[in-house]
């Protein structure tokens, strides 16, 4: 299918941080396509609550990205938090692609000021996931114009709140929650990482 394109493809990086539910699917979509260097970030391990949607999730109290180097051959993985002094550090230009697939709304803050200059599309943020049943509902768009999301609405405060002008691409889902507690379902955290894996690729080989 990528034949004409499969040398561009192969020669991109990706930096994923975040390894979850949606993150996990993101990187795992990205490798079978090609990608030529893929980096995760993520510090958590796996918890028995992870099992209905992570790729990984049956080798609980292992380090997440860990498990998926060992999975995914050739990936480099960093075993990092990814915090305020993190961001401050790295050195994000080392990579084409920006995949924000995290759910801590200052880090998400930071890490979209830290990549505000990079063109529309190389940085790509996942917004609420949970409390969805069906990804049809999935679109994608501006921060600034995504909506029926709270979590989105959240975040765009704190994008106001730094004094943020820049503008990024976001994957989310306007559908109605269908529960009160948190929770999720892997056929919307799944859709979300493949519907950003598929903004990369798409991308690429426009």
């Amino acid at each position: 299918m990528f034949k004409n394109d499969f040398e561009k493809i192969r020669q991109q990086r990706v930096l994923i941080c975040g390894v979850g539910g949606v993150g996990g699917f993101a990187l795992d979509a990205l490798y079978r396509v090609g990608i030529g260097q893929i980096t995760i970030i993520d510090k958590d391990v796996f918890d028995i609550t992870n099992q209905n949607r992570q790729i990984g999730s049956e080798r609980i109290g292992e380090s997440k990205v860990l498990v998926l180097q060992d999975l995914y051959k050739g990936i480099q993985a960093l075993n990092l938090r990814i915090d305020e002094a993190f961001l401050n550090s790295f050195n994000f230009r080392d990579y084409d692609y920006i995949l924000d697939c995290m759910d801590d709304l200052p880090i998400k803050t930071s890490l979209a000021i830290k990549c505000q200059n990079f063109a529309y599309g190389k940085f790509i943020s996942s917004m609420g996931s949970a409390k969805r049943l069906n990804p049809k509902h999935i679109q994608v768009g501006s921060v600034w114009e995504s909506y029926g999301d709270k979590f989105g609405r959240k975040f765009r405060d704190f994008l106001k709140k730094r004094r943020f002008k820049g503008d990024f691409k976001v994957v989310f889902s306007p559908e109605v929650p269908h529960c009160i507690e948190l929770g999720s379902f892997n056929a919307v955290t799944a859709s979300f990482g493949l519907q950003i894996a598929s903004e990369v690729v798409q991308d690429i080989i426009k």
